[in-house]
């Protein structure tokens, strides 16, 4: 039996970086991983996926080089050698965070954990991967243990890593097939259709919604479907998935648009439509921790209802993204250590990496009308920004939204080359509630492409420049 002060289960972007913050301010600390240490993220998700999108990226560049002025010829790719690379930089992570702990003086416990009533924290029950259980005591146990992708098994939507993929089988698959359907245009969805569509593959997405990437905003969520559609990804919106059947060649997927049936073939079919939280068989129900539809409920601190057990990432709701986890790993092991810190609700950006890139924060503006506020909005094009057409990356545009009466930016929205690269500035901007003249006072290097972010600003105010 060991005491620690604190105990996190998960070793994803919230548990280890919750740790690790822990571990600065004193406490003593043990973490629980039954598979890898940096989780689903470091391991199969965020950072391999970008691996194969960078890779997708550099061989579609090629066949713009005459534009340039280059040349090249024989261009071909290794799927192979595109997968191993994208397994090692997840190796080389996993790696990192093996140090880290070290370094941090963590104590890591490779097993499936479980929790069971405790005095003054649940107690945690680790059956070891080498065999045996040891039992950890803590003052304060996290649970950061994440979500796995949704199946759909009444209509067949399971994965088997043949010919139905999670993201998983789609980060290492043995082949690359050359036909898919896509189910489902969020982020995953997206990012995955357009990095085979990249090598080559012919790529449908279908979507229930009448339109892709529905969290978005409304004018880059069009603006998204043509840049994707001129790459030659095909779309079904406004479908809804019957059934998924495997086939002799592949899988056929039936759909309905309209009213009327169709039905789709491919070789691999590629399931994206959403997670579910890894909440089950872990003793919550025991506990009696509330949850709100498998998600763990939690308040302005990430604590759950059973004193001493607090839940972070996305095992905790959404947004399902790796820095709100890291963000609310922090929140949470200061709090637990003392700290008066404040609500944990800040400001969070939703990043695609496909080719176009789209990324944003706060409402959107059709968020901002049914909510009846009276709104300013902005927008300017890339393709008159000097960096842009000097680097050939004039596609997309920079959207804006400010609150009409108080000057508050509370919303942005890009699509375009390295958006992602460029949210930050206006997260930061909202963080700090800034106002239009606030950011109409700041002075942004030339040239970049993010004066595009200036000049939004000040086309929400009649005052931009250079259109």
């Amino acid at each position: 039996m060991s005491d620690f002060d604190l105990v996190v289960i998960g070793s994803g972007p919230g548990g280890y970086v919750a740790a690790i913050r822990a571990s600065q301010l004193g406490l003593k600390v043990a973490i629980v991983e039954r598979e890898n240490l940096g989780g689903i993220c470091l391991n199969w998700g965020c950072i391999p996926t970008k691996a194969l999108l960078k890779s997708g990226e550099k061989f579609e560049s090629l066949s713009h080089l005459k534009e340039y002025g280059l040349s090249a010829s024989g261009a071909s790719f290794d799927f192979d050698a595109i997968i191993q690379r994208s397994r090692g930089v997840a190796k080389q992570l996993n790696q990192g965070v093996g140090f880290l702990m070290k370094k941090n003086k963590i104590e890591v416990i490779e097993g499936t954990a479980k929790l069971e009533k405790g005095s003054a924290a649940p107690k945690v029950v680790v059956t070891l991967n080498k065999g045996g259980e040891k039992v950890l005591n803590a003052k304060s146990v996290m649970l950061a243990v994440g979500a796995r992708a949704r199946a759909l098994k009444q209509i067949g939507l399971e994965a088997d890593g043949d010919k139905i993929w999670a993201y998983r089988d789609a980060l290492a698959p043995k082949k690359l097939p050359k036909t898919f359907v896509v189910i489902g245009s969020g982020a995953i969805g997206i990012e995955f259709a357009s990095f085979y569509r990249a090598l080559g593959a012919d790529v449908t997405v279908v979507e229930a919604i009448d339109r892709i990437m529905p969290v978005e905003d409304e004018e880059v969520s069009k603006a998204a479907q043509k840049g994707f559609e001129k790459r030659g990804i095909k779309f079904k919106t406004g479908a809804k998935v019957t059934k998924v059947t495997k086939t002799a060649s592949g899988v056929s997927v039936a759909i309905e648009v309209g009213g009327k049936a169709e039905t789709l073939e491919a070789e691999v079919c590629i399931s994206a439509v959403g997670i579910t939280a890894n909440t089950d068989g872990i003793g919550l129900e025991a506990l009696g921790v509330e949850l709100d539809r498998g998600h763990i409920k939690t308040d302005g601190h990430c604590q759950t209802n059973v004193k001493g057990l607090y839940a972070i990432g996305d095992c905790a709701g959404a947004p399902w993204l790796a820095h709100k986890a890291s963000h609310e790993g922090i929140h949470a092991a200061e709090h637990i250590a003392g700290f008066a810190t404040p609500n944990v609700n800040s400001p969070i950006a939703g990043c695609t990496y496909a080719q176009p890139q789209v990324a944003s924060v706060g409402v959107t503006e059709q968020g901002a009308r049914e909510a009846k506020r009276e709104v300013k909005i902005g927008r300017f094009p890339f393709r008159v920004n000097g960096k842009a057409i000097a680097s050939g990356e004039t596609e997309g545009f920079v959207k804006v939204i400010f609150d009409a009466k108080t000057g508050a930016l509370i919303g942005a929205h890009m699509i375009g080359h390295e958006v992602t690269e460029m949210i930050q500035g206006y997260v930061t901007a909202i963080t700090m509630e800034a106002t239009e003249e606030d950011i109409h006072g700041i002075v942004y290097p030339h040239p970049t492409m993010s004066e595009a972010m200036h000049e939004a600003a000040l086309d929400a105010y009649g005052r931009v420049i250079h259109i």
